[in-house]
């Protein structure tokens, strides 16, 4: 080849150098008594597989920066122009003078966690614009991979703040609807369908208001159910509940703003605070929910209602002198002893026993 600056007296084309490595030509050249140095042998003493060529193992072509390297070892060492080197390994003039921009993806992140530290609830577009606000021209596809890359496009649950609850003296009021309770419990049928129960008691003398059973109970529904409740039972002065996602909703709030309602919210993790529902609540579990296998939501409710009107005219309380919650509030109140749940003829204790005992 001329021009290449090689020495020996017999000349081997140095493509064929390169991808014929070890072919029929290098032979002839090595049985004429001159042994010629080709540029793989001469690539640091490696093998040429390591750099992809011709015939060698690896599956995916070299990248520039490996190619720029053997240009610049083929001029070193064998003397030949840059414009022969970037033609024998296929490697464009602007591929091999062009010089990486330096990274400064560091900065877009720094400036991304900034803003979701102060800001937990920005999407990526608040952030984006607020970055351009700051003077940050930075690409919004560049921004949204950085971004994406951080994990802030995920999800970010944040525990909801609840205001101060304070601490009150669990009293028994003096009248009925005064204070009411609410709470909910959970129970699952044979097939293993989950169920939630609604219940309503009345502080005065522990009555039982209200079951509702439902896969399902949001607050919506507890509104439909307590305006149907204060339908024939009148308006309660304050609702004693947890901090339940039912209790604490917005609907709720209006619901008991219109109605001129308090709702007495107990503190977080303290369900003694609201001790008569959740005492109501041990009752009903022992002697109906844990005490039966239910294979449908209507059996579990049919039993349940006949157990309330048990519950509020027969068994006796110990807290209420041993007696009744209903005749509790007629000795008590006597003609002014509010409304209380009437008997269906559906729902007779004694009957549905029979029935699941048979």
């Amino acid at each position: 080849m001329q021009g290449s600056g090689c020495q020996s007296g017999h000349h081997v084309p140095m493509e064929e150098q390169v991808f014929r490595h070890g072919s029929e030509s290098a032979e002839e050249a090595q049985g004429d008594g001159e042994r010629v140095v080709t540029v793989q042998e001469d690539c640091g003493g490696a093998d040429a597989s390591k750099y992809g060529l011709k015939g060698c193992d690896r599956k995916n072509a070299i990248g520039p920066a490996e190619k720029r390297e053997l240009v610049d070892y083929s001029r070193k060492e064998h003397g030949i122009s840059l414009r022969q080197a970037c033609i024998l390994f296929s490697l464009h003039f602007s591929v091999y003078y062009y010089k990486p921009k330096p990274n400064e993806d560091h900065l877009v992140r720094d400036a991304l966690s900034s803003l979701a530290e102060q800001h937990a609830r920005w999407g990526f577009w608040m952030m984006h614009h607020r970055l351009r606000n700051l003077g940050h021209l930075w690409n919004h596809k560049r921004v949204y991979r950085i971004y994406t890359e951080m994990g802030l496009n995920l999800r970010r649950k944040t525990k909801k703040r609840l205001p101060a609850r304070t601490l009150e003296p669990l009293l028994q009021p003096i009248y009925a609807n005064e204070t009411w309770s609410m709470d909910f419990m959970h129970d699952v049928l044979s097939n293993g369908v989950k169920f939630r129960s609604f219940n309503v008691i009345d502080d005065f003398n522990r009555e039982c208001l209200n079951l509702t059973l439902d896969t399902s109970i949001n607050s919506k529904r507890v509104i439909r159910e307590l305006d149907k409740l204060i339908a024939w039972r009148g308006m309660p002065r304050r609702i004693r509940v947890d901090n339940g996602p039912e209790y604490i909703s917005h609907a709720m709030a209006e619901w008991a703003e219109q109605r001129s309602i308090e709702l007495k919210f107990i503190q977080p993790g303290s369900p003694y605070q609201n001790g008569y529902v959740e005492r109501f609540n041990k009752s009903y579990r022992e002697e109906v929910l844990d005490a039966f296998s239910f294979t449908r939501i209507k059996e579990a409710n049919a039993l349940s209602q006949a157990w309330a009107w048990i519950y509020n005219n027969e068994r006796p309380h110990k807290s209420l002198g041993h007696q009744p919650p209903i005749t509790f509030a007629q000795q008590r109140l006597r003609s002014s002893a509010p409304s209380s749940l009437l008997p269906d003829q559906q729902y007779q204790w004694k009957s549905l026993l029979l029935n699941v005992t048979n």
